[in-house]
C-alpha cells in the first residue's frame, strides 16, 4: 500500500497496517524532521522492523536532494538476516511503484567468519582464529613476499579483488550476508573486503551495535559515515549494558601468563631482527625499527594510512580522547617498550596476590603504577597504539595468539586515559565459591554514556527502540541524552490474546517469592512444581519457564526430581534445560521445538538474562505460557554493580532501588514477551511472586503488557490461576474477525488512512 504522511510518500509492502505502526511512523517522522534522537517503545510482534524501514526509506525517496543514510544495528546475526528479508520485499515493492529511481544498495556487515569464503581459513574454531588466518594470507608484507617468492600461500579471492581495483562494486539491491557470499565466489572477489569498502557508498548498512559503540572496532568500520544518517539501535532494551561492556576490561592470573608468553615471543622476533642478518632481512629490516622509531616521534596520525588488511584494531579510547601527539620517548624504543609491558604485567600480577576485595579510582590506580612501576599516565595511554605498531613493524600475522597482551594494553589505555567514570575492582575469589581462589582485576565503566556520546554527537537522529524500553523516562539518564521524541505505544487488539496473571501463593495459601531469606523453603519450591504441575495438565503445547539464576535453576529441579514432581510433570510434557554450553542448549531448543510440532507437548526450563531469554522466539504453538518464576534481580553484592550504583545515584540521582527494579523489570518483560510474535498468536503469562503485586514493581512493566493485567489477575493462587487460564484457552478457541470490527479497528487499508481525520486515529487504538 501506499500513503501519505504530511509531505512524504509512505511505500508500505503490505495491503494493511497496524494502527500502532502508523502512530510508530508519525513520531518517527517527527524525529527526522527535528533532526534529533527519540526512543520509541513498541510491542512486540507488531511490524516495528517493516515500519521503520519504510518510513525511513521513504523519507529518503521523498528528499532526493538531502539523501540520508540508514545505519541499522541489531544484537545478533539472526537479527540481521531478519532485517534484510523485510528490506528485500519492501525494495522490491518500491521498485514496482517507482521503477529504478527506486534502487538502493542495503548490505549486511559482519566478521570475517560469517563472510569469509576460502576454506582453509574457515576451518578455524573460532572467530579471532579465522582472523588471524586471514590476515596470514592477505598481510601487505605476506603478499610482498609472495610476490618474490610463488610458494608463499596468499589469499585467491583477495588477490582477484585488489586486482579489479575500482571494478570491484556491487550492482544496487539488498545484500543478506549469503547473497555477499554468493556474490564472492560467482565474481572470485573476498566478500568481506568487498563489503568494508561498499560500506562508504551504501544507502542502508545493517550491523552489530559493537560496529559502533566499541572504540576498538568503530575506529577502522565507522569512520566514514556520513553525518546526514539515521542511526537505528533495534531491541536495544539493554544498551546500557552492550556500552558498559565496550569500555571494560577483565585481566586474570591466566591474562598475565600468556601476556609474559606474549613478550617473550615479541622479544625474540626484535632479536631476530637485530641478528638475523642474510637473506630478505638485510636490506630491508635492518632500517625497519629505525623507520618506526621516527614515524612514533611524528606521532600516530599516519597510521590512517595502513593499507585495509592491516588495520585490525583501532585504540580502545574514544576519538576525542586520543592525544594528537608523539608518542613518549621512553616507549619509542621497541625494547624500552617490553621493559614498560613486562613491568606493567609485574605490577598487575602483585596487585592480583591480595586476600581481600580492593576498590580504587583510576587516578590513585594510575598513580600507584607511576609509584611502583615507574609508569607515567601518559606512556599508560599510547600502550595500545604501540603495541599495535609494534607488531606491525614485526610483520606478525598470528593476532590470536597475542590477545593477552592486547587486553593488557587494552587496560593500560583505559585506565591512563579516563579519571571518571570507571572503577578498578580487585576479588580474590568469586564470592559464589569463595574456597575456590580465582583473583580477578576488573577495569570497570559505570557510565553507559561515554561510550555512546559520539554516536549522539556525530549523527544526525539516533533512533533507540525496543518492545521493553519501560520507563522509558530512565532511559536518557542513563545514556545521558535529550530525545525530542519519546513515546511508548499499545497494542491494538480485536480480542485480549495476552494474558498476563500475578500469582502471589500456592494453593495452600503461603506465599511464594524468590527473596533471599524465602527461596530455599520447601513450601516455596513446592508451590512452584505444584503450579508447573496444574498449568502442564491444561496448557497444551509448549511452555517455557524461567528462573533467576541458573544455580536457582539447578537446585529446583533437584528437589522436584526428589519429590517426584519431575516425573508428574513429565508424563504430560516432555522437559529440556538450558545449559550455559550453547551446542546443548541449541539441541535442546531443536527437540523442544520436535515435541511441539509433534503434539507430545513440552516444557523449557531457562534462565533470565540468558541467551534463550534475550534472542529465541517462542510464537505460536511453541509457546502458549510463560512462567517467570520470581524477580530476576541482578546478583546485588557483586562489586562492579555496587560501584555502578554508587555512580549513578552520585551522577544522575538514580536511586539504587529504581536502577535494580528497573533493570529487573526489564529482564521479566524481555522473558514473557517471547510468547507473543504476532497478533494472531495468543498466550498467557504468570509472574509467579507476591513482589510484582506492588505497585512499584508492577509499574515499571511495558505498557502493552499492563493495559490487558486486570486487577482480578493481581493476587492470585494456584487454583485461581488454573481457572483463569482454562478460560482463556476456552476463548481463545473461538473464530474471530482479524480486521476487528465493533467500532475498533485493528488493520488499515489505504482507504481507512485516506478516510481517516486527525482524531480519528485515537479512536481506532483504543
Amino acid at each position: 500500500m501506499k500513503f501519505q504522511i504530511e509531505d512524504i510518500t509512505v511505500y508500505f509492502p503490505y495491503d494493511y497496517i497496524y494502527p500502532e505502526q502508523y502512530s510508530y511512523m508519525i513520531e518517527l517522522k517527527r524525529a527526522l524532521d527535528a533532526k534529533g534522537h527519540c526512543l520509541l517503545e513498541m510491542p512486540t510482534g507488531t511490524g516495528k522492523t517493516i515500519a521503520l524501514l519504510s518510513l525511513i526509506t521513504s523519507y529518503s525517496l521523498s528528499k532526493p536532494q538531502t539523501p540520508i543514510k540508514l545505519i541499522y544495528c541489531t544484537r545478533t546475526v539472526h537479527e540481521m538476516e531478519k532485517t534484510l528479508a523485510e528490506l528485500k520485499l519492501l525494495h522490491n515493492y518500491q521498485i514496482k511503484h517507482l521503477g529504478p529511481e527506486a534502487r538502493i544498495l542495503a548490505i549486511g556487515l559482519s566478521s570475517r567468519k560469517n563472510l569469509c569464503v576460502n576454506p582453509t581459513v574457515l576451518a578455524a574454531e573460532n572467530r579471532d582464529s579465522v582472523d588471524a588466518g586471514c590476515r596470514k594470507l592477505t598481510a601487505s608484507w605476506v603478499r610482498a613476499m609472495a610476490a618474490e617468492n610463488p610458494n608463499v600461500p596468499t589469499c585467491q579471492f583477495f588477490e582477484n579483488y585488489e586486482r579489479a581495483a575500482s571494478a570491484a562494486v556491487l550492482p544496487p539491491g539488498v545484500y543478506t550476508l549469503q547473497d555477499f557470499r554468493v556474490f564472492g565466489k560467482e565474481k572470485g572477489w573476498c566478500p568481506y573486503f568487498l563489503a568494508r569498502h561498499m560500506v562508504q557508498f551504501a544507502n542502508v548498512v545493517v550491523y552489530s551495535y559493537q560496529y559502533l559503540l566499541d572504540p576498538k572496532v568503530a575506529g577502522i568500520i565507522s569512520k566514514e559515515m556520513q553525518k546526514e544518517s539515521v542511526v537505528v539501535f533495534d531491541e536495544a532494551h539493554n544498551i546500557d549494558n552492550v556500552c558498559i561492556e565496550a569500555l571494560s576490561v577483565s585481566v586474570r592470573r591466566q591474562t598475565l601468563e600468556g601476556a609474559t608468553r606474549n613478550l617473550n615471543r615479541i622479544s625474540q622476533e626484535i632479536d631476530r631482527y637485530d641478528f638475523f642478518l642474510f637473506g630478505r632481512f638485510k636490506a630491508t629490516d635492518a632500517s625497519r625499527l629505525r623507520a618506526e622509531y621516527n614515524r612514533l616521534v611524528e606521532g600516530l596520525a599516519l597510521r590512517g594510512n595502513l593499507p585495509i588488511t592491516d588495520n585490525w584494531l583501532s585504540n580502545p579510547a574514544l576519538p576525542d580522547d586520543i592525544l594528537k601527539e608523539a608518542v613518549p620517548g621512553n616507549i619509542r624504543r621497541a625494547e624500552h617498550f617490553l621493559h614498560v609491558l613486562r613491568r606493567l604485567v609485574q605490577y598487575l600480577r602483585g596487585r592480583l596476590d591480595t586476600e581481600n576485595v580492593e576498590k580504587e579510582s583510576p587516578v590513585s590506580f594510575v598513580a600507584s603504577i607511576n609509584s611502583h612501576a615507574g609508569i607515567d599516565q601518559k606512556t599508560l595511554k599510547f600502550c595500545y597504539d604501540r603495541l599495535h605498531s609494534l607488531m606491525l613493524t614485526l610483520e606478525i600475522t598470528d593476532t590470536d595468539e597475542f590477545l593477552h597482551i592486547q587486553t593488557i594494553c587494552d587496560f593500560a589505555t583505559l585506565v591512563g586515559t579516563y579519571g571518571r567514570g570507571f572503577s578498578i575492582i580487585i576479588e580474590p575469589f568469586d564470592e559464589r565459591m569463595p574456597h575456590i581462589p580465582d583473583p580477578i582485576l576488573q577495569l570497570s565503566c559505570h557510565d553507559a554514556s561515554l561510550a555512546i556520546k559520539p554516536v549522539f554527537d556525530r549523527f544526525q537522529s539516533v533512533v533507540i527502540t525496543s518492545g521493553t524500553l519501560s520507563p522509558i523516562d530512565l532511559y536518557p539518564r542513563l545514556l545521558n541524552f535529550h530525545p525530542v521524541v519519546s513515546r511508548s505505544f499499545t497494542m491494538s487488539l480485536t480480542r485480549d490474546c495476552i494474558c498476563p496473571m500475578v500469582l502471589t501463593r500456592g494453593s495452600d495459601q503461603l506465599p511464594v517469592s524468590t527473596k533471599f531469606d524465602m527461596r530455599s523453603d520447601p513450601g516455596v519450591v513446592r508451590n512452584y512444581g505444584k503450579l508447573l504441575l496444574e498449568m502442564v495438565s491444561v496448557v497444551p503445547d509448549g511452555i517455557v519457564c524461567f528462573f533467576v539464576s541458573y544455580s536457582y535453576m539447578d537446585g529446583i529441579i533437584n528437589t522436584w526430581n526428589d519429590s517426584g514432581i519431575l516425573k508428574e510433570i513429565m508424563q504430560h510434557k516432555l522437559v529440556f534445560i538450558e545449559t550455559q554450553d550453547v551446542v546443548e542448549t541449541t539441541l535442546a531448543l531443536d527437540n523442544y521445538r520436535k515435541a511441539c510440532d509433534c503434539g507430545r507437548g513440552a516444557v523449557f526450563f531457562s534462565v533470565a538474562r540468558g541467551k534463550v531469554a534475550e534472542g529465541i522466539d517462542f510464537d505460536r504453538h511453541y509457546g502458549r505460557l510463560v512462567i517467570m518464576f520470581g524477580v530476576p534481580f541482578q546478583y546485588t553484592l557483586s562489586k562492579i554493580l555496587l560501584a555502578r550504583l554508587e555512580y549513578l545515584r552520585d551522577t544522575f540521582q538514580i536511586k539504587e532501588g529504581d536502577f535494580l527494579t528497573f533493570d529487573a523489570l526489564r529482564q521479566a518483560a524481555q522473558c514473557v514477551g517471547r510468547v507473543i510474535r504476532s497478533k494472531a498468536d495468543y498466550g498467557m503469562m504468570i509472574f509467579a511472586d507476591k513482589r510484582y503485586s506492588r505497585h512499584d514493581k508492577r509499574s515499571k512493566l511495558p505498557s502493552w503488557i499492563l493495559s490487558h493485567l486486570r486487577d482480578v489477575n493481581l493476587n492470585l493462587s494456584t487454583d485461581m490461576a488454573l481457572h483463569i487460564a482454562k478460560e482463556f484457552l476456552r476463548k481463545m478457541a473461538q473464530p474471530y474477525e482479524k480486521i476487528g470490527g465493533s467500532g475498533r479497528k485493528t488493520l488499515l487499508s489505504e482507504e481507512d488512512l485516506e478516510k481517516m481525520g486527525d482524531g480519528g486515529m485515537d479512536e481506532m487504538l483504543y
